[in-house]
């Protein structure tokens, strides 16, 4: 499989991202992490564009989690310590960008795409789309505490619960009825709607949009506890190397609970 592309283009005030690594349903490598990060610095001091649109190439996902693979190489509890550290760099990154975003979701959002669609202010899905991370159903691995506490904020206590404990994906229908997203729309309109609102973003003051954003999350972060002993604990666990192991193999895990 190729490590794929993250397309940044610029026009008129609006920037669009656009993940392409259409044969694993826009899994993200470390690559396109990077390119990412590089694109958010980039944007994070540019005072021209005033609107990000993020979506996937291929119609069939938006991104499908973070490319499994890399976590073969995982040998101990601090190794996930430190992944996630990376991850929350990388989300936090595009969570701090003072442009409004918009998540542009056709298809699957899983894993590492569900956490960049759930950073983005506004979220449009097809119908289709679906939501979730199911960790305890797959790979057999956690979050860190701001991750844990990006979903909580985006879909509820309730929805976090039956994605990462139960592993069920949340349907489009029910993403809308939860307030996760803003707008259902068909694929034929998706793009046109995602302009509109864009456009109409253009006209709203940009300091405001970006200080709301910036208090917003300061107020979520205020008393976000360490949870780092349960992460060194999880990733460190033979449920995680077995996780990997059987995705990887395309088996069922055996976990054991140790």
């Amino acid at each position: 499989m190729s490590e794929g592309s993250v397309h940044f283009t610029r026009k008129d005030g609006i920037a669009e991202i656009v993940f392409d690594r259409v044969e694993a349903m826009n899994a993200l490598t470390w690559s396109m992490y990077d390119r990412l990060a590089a694109i958010a610095d980039e944007l994070a001091e540019d005072r021209e564009t005033r609107v990000v649109i993020f979506r996937g190439a291929g119609g069939k996902a938006f991104i499908a989690g973070t490319d499994i693979r890399g976590f073969a190489a995982f040998t101990k509890g601090a190794d996930g310590l430190a992944y996630e550290a990376k991850m929350d760099d990388y989300v936090g990154r595009l969570e701090r960008l003072p442009q409004a975003t918009i998540a542009v979701v056709e298809g699957y959002a899983v894993g590492g795409g569900l956490a960049i669609a759930a950073v983005c202010d506004l979220r449009i899905a097809t119908p289709e789309s679906k939501f979730g991370s199911p960790l305890a159903r797959t790979v057999g691995n956690c979050l860190s505490a701001k991750s844990y506490a990006r979903l909580q904020d985006a879909v509820g206590t309730s929805w976090a619960k039956r994605m990462l404990i139960l592993g069920e994906m949340m349907s489009a229908a029910d993403a809308h009825a939860a307030g996760f997203l803003t707008d259902l729309v068909p694929a034929d309109s998706i793009a046109a709607k995602a302009d509109e609102m864009a456009q109409r973003l253009l006209r709203h003051a940009p300091l405001t949009i970006g200080g709301s954003k910036e208090a917003l999350l300061r107020l979520r972060d205020a008393n976000l506890p360490d949870i780092e002993d349960i992460v060194e604990r999880i990733y460190g666990s033979n449920d995680f190397r077995e996780g990997v192991r059987s995705f990887l193999a395309k088996e069922k895990p055996n976990w054991t609970g140790t």
